[in-house]
């Protein structure tokens, strides 16, 4: 199947230099990301901890490697010496380990709080309550998380043919974002809005996305049963 680099250059030229592309590159072969690398792609998407690990051993120390998955805390400890941003954190029990896996690393590790958006009963993430408290509790305590960065918010939409509730969902992430985006401390700066995947991406750009997670369209269909 290979990749689609025509379609990646169209999506390029679509996000302009505004919006972050992270290919989606789970289940997908080194030689399908190198493909990609050669094209100048440097952010990829990973969401399984034991994949990340082996693709970051085999290929170029300058690719820039996204957790988009729901992270287990017992695995942090594997990816921390080296991801650069983690897309789903939706607890405090979550970014305490990824402060204390990122200390052990010396590391300062960014992350993004996932919202929970959806109207769907599967997605992970936080409601409004649960994000006021952890965003008071960790600009509040600077010197216990010291390793971490909130540098932005993270959701994904109902799976939905109608986008008006798509467009509904992103426009309530933004809002979100905007409420809580005034606030600065050395372990809290919001910059990045992460929203919008193959199927809805140019709504969430509409709705002021900085960030896309583009996996089927740069790569072709999932094979999940290799």
């Amino acid at each position: 199947m290979g990749v689609n680099s025509a379609q990646h250059k169209a999506i390029l030229t679509e996000l302009k230099d505004k919006v972050t592309l992270v290919a989606v590159s789970k289940t997908k072969p080194a030689e399908d990301i190198i493909e990609l690398y050669n094209l100048g792609q440097r952010d990829f998407g990973e969401n399984y901890v034991q994949e990340l690990v082996d693709k970051y051993e085999q290929l170029p120390k300058d690719i820039r490697w996204h957790f988009i998955g729901h992270l287990q805390s017992n695995k942090v400890k594997y990816i921390a010496p080296f991801v650069h941003l983690i897309h789903g954190v939706d607890s405090m029990s979550l970014l305490k380990e990824i402060n204390k896996q990122a200390a052990k690393n010396n590391r300062v590790i960014d992350c993004l709080l996932q919202v929970y958006i959806a109207k769907e009963e599967t997605k992970f993430g936080l409601d409004e309550t649960e994000l006021s408290e952890i965003i008071t509790r960790i600009t509040s305590d600077l010197h216990e998380f010291k390793n971490i960065r909130i540098v932005g918010l993270m959701g994904m939409a109902s799976f939905s043919d109608d986008s008006n509730i798509v467009r509904n969902e992103f426009k309530n992430l933004k809002r979100l974002f905007d409420a809580n985006a005034q606030l600065t401390t050395t372990n809290y700066q919001l910059s990045t809005i992460s929203m919008g995947m193959s199927g809805d991406y140019t709504i969430a750009i509409e709705e002021g996305s900085t960030m896309v997670r583009i996996g089927s369209l740069l790569f072709g269909e999932r094979n999940y049963n290799k």
